[in-house]
């Protein structure tokens, strides 16, 4: 008991070692402050007109019109598929059972932002994806299609990658 008592009273000096009076002390001398600092020359200001710019353009070409894609018969999935919402398709989808597709409402080029989780293949380049009629075009980000998906019931689409891999969205 009386190690106990001897340890609190121990840590309780050093706790108290470590502090310091903080206040100003008025007896030091005002007049010990920082030397000044020496003035730098400044060089003279040129004006004068800039060259024009050369070159490209900084922002890569545009995406070529979304053409159907090889295989693929966008037609006939148009007609036996349902009506489509862009804001219906916002959220989190299941991909082929085995990775995650996320939509959102943010603007990218001439679609929205999207992306996908854990998916191999053409999907992993996923950048965006936009509505077109009855289909849901999936786009890298450039702005090249990778795919498209129909609606067959509520909450599940079906489609295909621009090489034919078939995809199937659920929630």
């Amino acid at each position: 008991m009386q190690l106990r008592y001897a340890m609190t009273g121990l840590v309780v000096v050093l706790s108290l070692a470590g502090c310091q009076r903080t206040a100003y002390d008025y007896s030091s001398n005002a007049s010990a402050g920082p030397a000044p600092l020496t003035a730098q020359p400044v060089p003279s200001v040129q004006g004068g007109q800039l060259p024009p710019p050369t070159g490209g353009s900084q922002f890569p070409a545009a995406p070529t019109t979304t053409a159907p894609m090889p295989g693929a018969e966008p037609g006939a999935m148009a007609a036996n598929a349902l009506d489509i919402t862009k804001e219906s398709m916002v959220g989190s989808w299941r991909v082929n059972g085995s990775c995650d597709m996320f939509l959102t409402l943010t603007n990218l080029g001439s679609g929205s932002r999207g992306g996908t989780r854990g998916c191999v293949g053409e999907l992993t380049a996923m950048g965006s994806w936009e509505v077109a009629g009855k289909q849901v075009l999936l786009k890298d980000r450039s702005g090249n299609q990778l795919g498209s998906v129909y609606k067959t019931a509520d909450n599940r689409f079906q489609g295909q990658t621009s090489t034919g891999q078939s995809i199937s969205l659920s929630r």
